[in-house]
């Protein structure tokens, strides 16, 4: 059974140790951190035999076969390279971070040296699978619009209303914990997206639109993502889409769909 450790301890990793007390993600967690313990307080009484790290040197101390960043991007900066260089498989939710070329780059590096692994769950977004492999045959355009409701963008607004519109890496560090499926869009890619972002008060719902033209293909993608009951900011989905990741990761053999 694989060792795991959580970096951050919100509505995702509440969502994580759930399934694993369910059997769901064959794996035993060794350790929490957080930059408020008192998250971390909360779900070792779900895990009661991790330990509260209090930097990522005890974290590793705890000897995980795998990391799971569910923080911010900052988390992902600070700690993502050691991970890799303990020689631990890495999970990165925070996915808008791997847009800086010099991490991307060192981590895949490092990785590759070492034999590890750095995923990214597909999140709140479908498809991803067509789109690595359209980019095999060449993408000529990568568009996300993504259209919530006013208050999970942090804006009031009367009628719909478009807050950005430009390149993936500058809405990730704009809008940080609302369009890290641009990340992980681009990264599937090979190449950046355009996105837009608009406040719609007329929808309940997150919604994703992608739109990937090939030579080979054309896809036109519509998610529209209920947002979870833990963190209205984010979508059910993307927990849903890291269990799903951390399943097929921890478990310890079987047929595997999709690419």
């Amino acid at each position: 059974m694989k060792k795991l450790a959580l970096i951050g301890c919100g509505a995702i990793a509440s969502e994580i140790v759930e399934a694993v007390n369910q059997g769901v993600i064959e794996a035993e967690i060794t350790a929490f951190m957080d930059l408020a313990p008192e998250k971390c307080l909360r779900l070792q009484q779900l895990a009661p035999r991790a330990r509260i790290a209090r930097n990522i040197e005890e974290l590793l101390e705890t000897r995980p076969d795998l990391v799971v960043e569910a923080a911010s991007q900052e988390a992902v900066r600070q700690y993502a390279l050691r991970v890799v260089e303990a020689g631990v498989d890495l999970v990165v939710l925070s996915a808008g971070a791997l847009l800086d070329k010099e991490l991307l780059e060192k981590l895949n590096r490092e990785a590759e040296q070492r034999g590890v692994h750095v995923y990214v769950p597909t999140g709140a977004l479908a498809g991803l699978d067509a789109v690595r492999a359209l980019r095999r045959a060449g993408i000529r355009r990568l568009l996300l619009r993504t259209v919530k409701p006013p208050k999970s963008l942090g804006v009031e607004v009367n009628e719909p209303r478009v807050l950005y519109r430009g390149p993936a890496s500058e809405a990730v560090r704009l809008y940080p914990f609302n369009v890290n499926v641009a990340a992980a869009l681009s990264l599937a890619a090979g190449m950046e997206a355009e996105v837009e972002i608009v406040a719609d008060p007329r929808i309940e719902r997150n919604t994703h639109i992608v739109i990937v033209e090939s030579k080979a293909s054309r896809l036109e993608i519509r998610v529209e993502n209920v947002p979870s009951p833990r963190n209205p900011r984010t979508s059910l989905l993307a927990a849903l889409s890291t269990i799903e990741l951390l399943r097929r990761i921890t478990r310890s053999g079987g047929v595997e769909v999709g690419s």
